[in-house]
């Protein structure tokens, strides 16, 4: 799929396609249980990150938003501050 058709799509995209894509996603599974290939998870995933920048969600709710209570490094402890993947 081209650049331009791609884009046309997302600007074209509903909330509820917008939802069903953050599911899939999340769940990577479709609707009907079947399972996002590694492709449909990352075209689904830039669909729904193009989707949240033109339509103006706010940077705390879009797909990825990870909250940093401090600039710092290391806290009081001295350990690193480490983002743990969960699947």
């Amino acid at each position: 799929m081209s650049d331009m058709n791609f884009d046309k799509m997302v600007a074209q995209m509903t909330p509820a396609v917008y939802d069903s894509f953050k599911q899939a996603i999340a769940l990577r599974k479709w609707p009907d249980g079947q399972r996002l290939s590694q492709e449909q998870t990352e075209l689904c995933l830039e669909a729904v990150m193009k989707y949240e920048v033109a339509h103006g969600i706010p940077e705390n709710e879009r797909v990825g938003y990870l909250e940093r209570s401090s600039c710092s490094t290391n806290d009081e402890a001295g350990e690193s501050d480490a983002i743990k993947w969960m699947n």
